[in-house]
């Protein structure tokens, strides 16, 4: 089984910036559309940014001109610089990919979430 590891959370003052990354381990896989999530204290896992398996981005409202999602086909990984931060960026950040399993005769598709990364943004 694939598996996706998160890395770069931590805390930081507003205005600061953090970068996060994710990297799929395994074999026999390619990876589809990637993204971030976040869930904040009392409240509902929500997309941060995703990356499609053509390079193709969209970002939530919040993030737009402060976030920048990017992956690196060759290391199969994906990330997020958190530039600008604010107190309401605070929560777990967790990756999500589409792994595509190889497989001989036809593919299969699971999607799979990493354990998060904490990051707090303080005042």
């Amino acid at each position: 089984q694939v598996q996706l590891v998160e890395s770069g959370g931590g805390w930081v003052q507003a205005g600061g910036s953090l970068r996060l990354s994710c990297v799929a381990s395994g074999r026999g896989f390619r990876l589809g559309d990637m993204a971030w999530y976040r869930q904040g204290a009392g409240t509902q896992r929500e997309l941060v940014a995703r990356i499609t398996s053509g390079g193709i981005t969209n970002y939530a409202d919040s993030a737009k001109g402060r976030f920048t999602i990017s992956r690196d086909y060759a290391r199969n990984t994906v990330d997020l610089q958190m530039n600008s931060l604010k107190p309401d960026d605070t929560g777990t950040y967790y990756c999500k990919a589409d792994i595509i399993y190889v497989r001989a005769i036809i593919d299969e598709r699971i999607t799979t979430w990493g354990q998060g990364t904490r990051v707090t943004v303080s005042s």
